[in-house]
């Protein structure tokens, strides 16, 4: 019988990687941030989950290539059946909202890994980091901080993430 992990502290959704990427903490500029991510995945305080880094990979670009060759262990599998089950009750309560609009929950359910962290979240503790934020008039979307607040997830930003763990990114002249 395979022993389930310990609690990680954080669960990084697929838009931290893409809008650090994207934006500010681009490879070239700060490649300290994703000594970070790795560090913290290696001591077990983060880690993400196999179907974010489906997301992730594939582009051929920088970010795919650095999700490609991650530790096994920072992306863990989703391959459980308590996981599963969790996911079901997930897309049910989308599903069941009538406040999100037919293609805001078909997007969500089965266009996301999004359910699949919060049901990873629901079994195993953690606090999910995401870009979203919390939107109770949401319709046409379902934000992942929404659904969270519904199953008792916590949640945070990046920054929160990396203030809360300590994290620090110095600079060095360039050679």
């Amino acid at each position: 019988m395979r022993r389930p992990p310990a609690p990680p502290v954080f669960l990084l959704d697929a838009n931290v990687f893409i809008e650090a990427h994207r934006r500010y903490y681009g490879f070239d500029i700060c490649p300290g941030f994703w000594d970070c991510l790795l560090h913290y995945s290696g001591n077990g305080q983060l880690l993400s989950i196999d179907r974010v880094k489906a997301e992730l990979t594939g582009s051929g670009d920088e970010l795919s290539t650095w999700a490609a060759n991650a530790p096994a262990e920072f992306f863990a599998s989703s391959l459980d059946e308590s996981v599963a089950g969790q996911y079901r009750e997930v897309v049910r309560w989308v599903y069941g909202n009538a406040q999100f609009l037919k293609h805001a929950q078909d997007e969500f359910c089965s266009g996301s890994a999004d359910p699949w962290l919060v049901a990873y979240a629901g079994v195993y503790g953690g606090t999910i980091v995401t870009q979203e934020v919390f939107r109770p008039e949401a319709k046409s979307r379902v934000p992942l901080p929404n659904v969270c607040e519904q199953f008792g997830i916590a949640y945070s930003d990046t920054f929160s993430m990396l203030r809360r763990i300590g994290a620090r990114f110095g600079w060095a002249p360039p050679s």
